[in-house]
């Protein structure tokens, strides 16, 4: 939940789940000075047998003279996703090995891809393949042929797995907050083709890689995560390649556990992360 930063809050929401016998099991607040927004997120057991949906009813009178934003979802609800992916396989073979070993709380709805490539890998999982080719004069075509299997696939988030199409501010807007991206973090100094041999030229010793969601703005949304990793003189091009790869997977698969779990919150340009 979201609202305007206001003293006691939390005190009335906990008191509110202690009348209806809820158990707090973990609980996460900020308040934001440059904002005035207040931002929670509780896990909460309730009784067994006790009406849920009730529950929320409740909640949305308690909620409106406070003017809070807020969603309840059941814990154990795992997020249907849909994958986007172009010739790089390495976030998405990750992705996918984790959802299958339960290690991300999530449902492959799909992968959708530009190029074949990657329909072997994803019909080994037995998950559906949509292949959507574009070309420059067919782009609306195929955002709309995109966006047309993500929303009838029932999917809550796409997950961009190094998907090497711009999508249109349109596109953008249509997703607007179910939408993750992962990118190098050499952005914007080595734009285009060849980043880490590019970076190797000239002795880079820190690569890493930025999760954040989509917007108009390119590879300028809110930042959900990031790491790096240090390099030397010894490494070459394909050495930072590979760590770039590993580096990459393992900052998308932490946006997109923590999306799932509700854990991010939008504040503005940037983001709340409750980890």
């Amino acid at each position: 939940m979201r609202c305007a930063d206001q003293p006691g809050i939390l005190a009335r929401v906990t008191g509110f789940l202690y009348d209806r016998e809820g158990d707090v099991r973990d609980a996460a607040q900020f308040g934001d000075p440059s904002t005035g927004l207040f931002f929670v997120r509780i896990h909460f057991r309730l009784p067994d047998g006790a009406d849920s949906s009730a529950v929320r009813q409740d909640f949305e009178a308690f909620a409106k003279p406070f003017g809070i934003q807020w969603v309840i979802r059941r814990w154990e609800r795992r997020l249907p996703v849909m994958v986007a992916v172009s010739k790089e396989g390495h976030c998405l073979n990750d992705l996918l090995h984790r959802w299958r070993i339960g290690a991300l709380p999530i449902k492959v709805m799909g992968v959708i891809s530009n190029h074949e490539t990657m329909r072997p890998l994803v019909e080994w999982h037995d998950v559906p393949f949509h292949y959507v080719p574009v070309q420059a004069d067919t782009k609306r075509e195929q955002e709309a042929a995109m966006l047309d299997v993500f929303e009838s696939s029932g999917a809550e988030l796409l997950v961009l797995a190094r998907y090497m199409q711009i999508l249109s501010p349109e596109m953008c807007t249509a997703l607007s907050g179910r939408c993750i991206n992962i990118h190098h973090s050499f952005l914007p100094s080595f734009k285009g083709a060849r980043p880490y041999h590019r970076a190797h030229e000239l002795g880079v010793k820190l690569i890493g890689a930025t999760a954040h969601y989509v917007t108009p703005d390119l590879d300028e949304g809110p930042i959900i995560e990031q790491d790096v990793r240090r390099v030397s003189h010894a490494h070459s091009p394909q050495d930072l390649v590979a760590i770039g790869r590993d580096t990459e997977a393992s900052v998308l698969a932490r946006a997109v556990k923590w999306h799932a779990e509700r854990r991010i919150m939008l504040n503005g340009r940037k983001t709340v992360v409750f980890t």
